[in-house]
């Protein structure tokens, strides 16, 4: 079995990942070092909307930051709508339209760039690509509150080079007890580990008998994530 980016944590954006008994397990390993343990989910999001009920009460627009497909549509269905108005980036709408028509119920969204001129951002959320930050595009908003949304934000170094004023730990990747489980329920004779800290979790592995082996010595960086978010260079919806 070939894992791809995998998560056990609850998301209602998708189905969740099931285990499957094989003889070969491949799995990233992105967050494959015992630092990395996520947060409970229920949390995050109350700590989430707690940020944007502060925020609005400060009369600032909120700017969350994540990636255009899948985390942002994560973020999305984590906010309560009753706060205020939710924008988005064109990037993030069009793959929120692509969740919609495939059945995923999304809280209601505008695009920024069919707002008014002079509209007023404040109490507002505004869900936007990592690239945007610091941009034209984003100063646009007025007085904000910023986050970024990421894995990497376990770690405090990684926020202060985001220069974001929160961040909130959601990550699409196991994080290492999560990693510890799928290959437990799975229980494979061989597990071959890639994309991450491969070398030191097949080690560890190993250590509990298991016949585990690092097939690359290429580690995931939060910069080689922020490529696949080139792609979302603002454009107008058609």
């Amino acid at each position: 079995m070939v894992t791809g980016d995998y998560k056990l944590g609850d998301d209602p954006t998708c189905a969740s990942w099931e285990p499957v008994r094989c003889h070969l397990l491949v799995t990233e390993s992105t967050f494959g070092l015992p630092i990395y343990r996520w947060p409970d989910e229920e949390a995050t999001r109350g700590a989430l909307n707690a940020w944007w009920r502060e925020s609005g009460a400060e009369g600032k627009c909120c700017v969350l930051y994540g990636y255009a497909v899948g985390k942002s549509q994560r973020l999305l269905a984590s906010l309560d709508p009753s706060i205020g108005p939710i924008y988005t980036h064109g990037a993030v709408e069009r793959g929120c339209e692509v969740y919609r028509a495939s059945g995923v119920n999304l809280p209601s969204t505008q695009y920024v760039g069919q707002a008014r001129a002079k509209n007023d951002w404040r109490g507002a959320m505004v869900i936007a690509v990592p690239s945007a930050h610091g941009t034209a595009w984003a100063r646009r908003f007025g007085p904000t509150s910023t986050a970024m949304a990421s894995g990497w934000m376990m770690t405090r170094g990684t926020r202060r080079r985001r220069s974001v004023d929160r961040g909130f730990i959601v990550s699409d990747h196991v994080d290492w007890p999560s990693l510890l489980t799928a290959v437990a329920a799975s229980d494979p004779e061989t597990v071959w580990v890639t994309h991450g800290y491969s070398a030191i979790v097949a080690r560890y592995l190993q250590s509990l008998g298991r016949d585990a082996h690092s097939i690359d010595n290429r580690s995931r960086t939060e910069g080689e994530e922020d490529a696949l978010d080139e792609l979302a260079v603002e454009e107008p919806l058609t």
